[in-house]
């Protein structure tokens, strides 16, 4: 899935580490990623979230979507800055999943996200 992930890669995210049911990914924050007040603008930040969601709730092996998410953003990431987000399995049942994911810059949390998947009940096919 990561491989084929166009979006993550144009914003220069990587891939940093990846467990069952966990991933952390993390991104600098370029110039071309600011806002008119010169910070992070939100939406990256919930992207990069979303993206490191996304490889956990896939980790398992299953084809799973998002069925929602919402963040929390607690302090303003900078230009320069590495953003590093941690998403971590909260609950599954059956295909239903609730994952939490900190997005941190340094010491700084930056945003709480909350992510809930839905798992297509289809095993992802190694690429060929």
């Amino acid at each position: 899935m990561w491989r084929g992930d166009a979006a993550s890669r144009a914003l220069g995210m990587s891939l940093d580490e990846v467990g069952p049911g966990s991933a952390t990914v993390s991104m600098p924050v370029r110039p071309d990623m600011v806002n008119g007040w010169d910070l992070c603008h939100g939406g990256l930040i919930a992207s990069l979230a979303d993206s490191a969601f996304a490889v956990a709730c896939n980790s398992r092996g299953a084809v799973t979507v998002a069925s929602g998410f919402s963040v929390e953003f607690l302090e303003p990431g900078r230009l320069g800055d590495v953003l590093v987000a941690e998403a971590r399995e909260v609950s599954l049942r059956g295909r239903s999943g609730v994952y939490d994911v900190t997005v941190r810059a340094g010491g700084r949390v930056i945003a709480e996200f909350r992510g809930r998947s839905r798992s297509l009940d289809r095993r992802i096919e190694p690429p060929a």
